[in-house]
């Protein structure tokens, strides 16, 4: 289970425990394997997320949100709180962010720009599009995500919320593609939109 600490806001998350994003559950056809870290926690009022990757190639083409990040050197937090379907948030590494709802990956509501416009990203690498670079590449993305984000649901508060939820890095475009999920997922082909595999959350109280 993953517990999502409650924390005064305004708080870093830096001093919270890492969680790996370890799973290469396609290694046989994607074997290259990033390390990519995560933190969360929330406020009452907001759902706070914190990425660290290392990785050998980064690209950032999208430049507008609800764009295909996922081609770019992307993290990814997908989130269920009931059997009504499941949020998709998607970042790429400059912080352009796509965010639907669905109970199916073809069943999917966007949000429209006011509520994209709720989320507030802070990207080590900036937010200038750029082409692939290689090398030693590290780089972190934080994530505030109001209540009100999760626009399908009506959340006075986050306190004390069950959940189920997946974290994802992935690549597609990259020079080395790549698919690591936080929990484990048992699909022939790389596919991140399998709430059967989501894992536990619960949001402190």
């Amino acid at each position: 289970m993953l517990k999502i600490r409650k924390i005064e806001a305004g708080s870093s998350l830096e001093g919270l425990p890492m969680q790996e994003v370890a799973c290469n559950n396609w290694a046989a056809e994607y074997p290259y394997a990033p390390r990519v870290r995560f933190a969360a926690g929330h406020d009452g009022e907001r759902l706070l997320l914190r990425f660290e990757v290392e990785e050998g190639c980064t690209m950032a083409r999208v430049a507008e949100d609800n764009g295909p990040v996922w081609t770019d050197s992307a993290v990814e937090f997908f989130i269920s709180f009931d059997e009504r379907g499941y949020y998709n948030f998607e970042f790429n590494c400059i912080g352009r962010a796509l965010l639907g709802f669905r109970k199916t990956k073809p069943e999917v509501r966007h949000a429209d720009e006011e509520v994209m416009g709720l989320i507030v990203r802070r990207a080590s690498l900036g937010g200038e599009p750029f082409e692939e670079r290689r090398g030693d590449n590290r780089w972190t993305l934080e994530a505030e995500i109001p209540a009100g984000a999760f626009f399908a649901h009506d959340f006075g508060s986050l306190d004390g919320l069950r959940a189920r939820a997946n974290v994802y890095k992935c690549g597609d475009d990259l020079s080395q593609p790549h698919f690591l999920s936080w929990r484990p997922i048992g699909t022939e082909k790389p596919n991140f939109h399998v709430p059967e595999y989501f894992g536990e959350v619960e949001f402190e109280a």
